[in-house]
C-alpha cells in the first residue's frame, strides 16, 4: 500500500512539474509572436501586475526594508515593482537572446549592447592562464557568458539548474549552445572547475546565492552564509579573479563590464584569507546592487528569512 501510494505522490509531483513547464514554455512561445522590445515590454509590464499578488512579495519587501533602512516604503515598494519587472525581462529575454546581443567592435553604430572592459577580454583570451570570473544576480547576468564566448574565452560556467526538471533541460540546452561549457552544480563541480583551472583555462561563476553551510559573512550589514568554492580554488591554483556584471539600460540596452583584477587578502604569511575573500565578493556585489537596487532579484531568500520566522514561531 504505500508502495503504492508512493507511486500516486510522484505521479502527481510530476505531472505538477510538467504542467508548470508547459505553462513557462507556452508563455514563452507566446512572447515570440512580438517584435524583442515588444516581447521584452509586455514581460515587464506583466510581472509588475502579477509579481506583488504573489507570497514571494513579502519576503521581497521584508528583504528591502532590512536592506535599505533609510528609504521611505514608498522607495521600497517602487524598487519591489520594478525588481519584478526585472525578472520579467530576464526571462523574455531567452527568448530573444539571439537576436539581442549584437556586439560589434568595428561597427560605427552603437547596438542593444555595448561593452566596457574590453582590453581585459583580449588579455585573458591572448595569454591563457586560469583565471575566475565572478558576478551576481545583476540585470540579464546571462548575457556575460555569450560575450565571454564572443571573444573566443573559453569559460567553464558554473550554474544552478531550476528545481522543475523540464525546465531545467530546456534552459541547459539553450545556455550550452549560446554558453559554452556548462557544469551544474553539484557535489563534484567543484573538481570540474579545478580541472579546468589546472589546464590554465577559464571559470564563471555568481556567488551571490544563499548557501547554507557556508564561510560566515556580512551583506548588507546582515549575517550571511557564502560558498566557499571561489577562495578555495583561488587558494589552490592562485589564479587571477576578475568582477563582471550586466547593467540594463533604458531603451531595452545592455552594458557589460569586466572590471580590473582584485587583489586578494591575504594573512600576514602571504596565505589566503578564506573569510575575507569571501567578504571581499559579498562587498563587490553589495556595490552593485546599491547601485541599481531594482536590478538584483530580491526575491531570493539570501539572509535565511523564512527560518528566522519559522524559529520565533516555534518559541
Amino acid at each position: 500500500m504505500k508502495l503504492v501510494l508512493t507511486r500516486i505522490v510522484l505521479a502527481v509531483r510530476h505531472f505538477r512539474q510538467w504542467l508548470i513547464a508547459q505553462i513557462i514554455f507556452g508563455f514563452l512561445n507566446f512572447l515570440k509572436l512580438f517584435p524583442a522590445d515588444g516581447g521584452i515590454n509586455f514581460a515587464d509590464w506583466l510581472t509588475r501586475k502579477i509579481g506583488p499578488r504573489m507570497r514571494r512579495h513579502k519576503l521581497m519587501m521584508t528583504n528591502l526594508r532590512n536592506a535599505f533602512p533609510e528609504k521611505s516604503e514608498a522607495e521600497i515598494g517602487q524598487i519591489a515593482l520594478a525588481s519584478w519587472g526585472n525578472m520579467g525581462r530576464l526571462a523574455a529575454e531567452y527568448v530573444f537572446l539571439d537576436r539581442l546581443f549584437d556586439f560589434d567592435p568595428f561597427s560605427e553604430e552603437p547596438g542593444r549592447i555595448e561593452v566596457s572592459g574590453i582590453p581585459i577580454f583580449l588579455d585573458l583570451r591572448e595569454n591563457p592562464r586560469p583565471f575566475i570570473v565572478f558576478t551576481g544576480h545583476t540585470g540579464n547576468f546571462e548575457l556575460l557568458p555569450v560575450a565571454g564566448a564572443s571573444f573566443g574565452l573559453k569559460v567553464t560556467v558554473l550554474f544552478r539548474p531550476p528545481n522543475n526538471p523540464y525546465v531545467a533541460q530546456k534552459v541547459f540546452d539553450f545556455r550550452a549552445k549560446r554558453m559554452g561549457n556548462l557544469v551544474p552544480s553539484h557535489a563534484g563541480s567543484s573538481f570540474t572547475l579545478a580541472r579546468q583551472l589546472e589546464a590554465g583555462g577559464g571559470v564563471g561563476v555568481l556567488v551571490d546565492q544563499k548557501f547554507r553551510k557556508g564561510l560566515k559573512t556580512l551583506f548588507f550589514g546582515r549575517d550571511v552564509k557564502t560558498n566557499p568554492l571561489l577562495p578555495k580554488l583561488v587558494r589552490q591554483f592562485d589564479c587571477e579573479v576578475y568582477p563582471a556584471r550586466c547593467i540594463r539600460l533604458p531603451g531595452n540596452r545592455y552594458r557589460l563590464e569586466i572590471e580590473p583584477r582584485l587583489e586578494m587578502p591575504r594573512d600576514e604569511r602571504g596565505n589566503l584569507n578564506l573569510p575575507a575573500t569571501a567578504q571581499l565578493l559579498n562587498d563587490k556585489v553589495e556595490s552593485w546592487v546599491r547601485e541599481y537596487p531594482e536590478q538584483w532579484l530580491w526575491y531570493h531568500d539570501r539572509w535565511n528569512i523564512k527560518k528566522s520566522v519559522f524559529k520565533k514561531l516555534l518559541k
